[in-house]
């Protein structure tokens, strides 16, 4: 299985700025509110992201995951320069969290095709 994951440093800022709340959160009223932005980011980067094996894909978020066999998957294609979307069979499209267009290669590879036949 290979992981495609968010860089961690998303999540050490996220933990700094976490940190950093904690006295605003002090003072007691709204400002407990404060701390949860940066929890809910640092927990979103530190989980979302894609698995791929040879049966499929694993979409990973926030608050759920999405399985998607290979069977399920139309097309693979770059959405711009940051983003990969993979098309499904009934024509929607799946946006795989943290694969970048030039990780194409490496997903397919995971897959167990080769990048040239696929």
């Amino acid at each position: 299985m290979t992981r495609f994951r968010l860089p961690a440093s998303i999540s050490v800022a996220a933990l700094i700025t976490l940190l950093g709340s904690v006295p605003l959160a002090a003072q007691g009223g709204f400002w407990w509110l404060v701390p949860v932005v940066p929890a809910a980011v640092m927990i979103w980067a530190w989980r979302s992201g894609t698995d791929v094996n040879e049966r499929g894909l694993r979409v990973r978020a926030l608050l759920g995951s999405r399985i998607v066999l290979w069977s399920q998957v139309a097309e693979l294609r770059p959405d711009g320069p940051k983003q990969v979307v993979a098309v499904l069979t009934d024509g929607s499209a799946l946006t795989l969290a943290a694969v970048r267009p030039a990780d194409l290669p490496a997903l397919v590879t995971a897959a167990g095709q080769s990048p040239a036949t696929a």
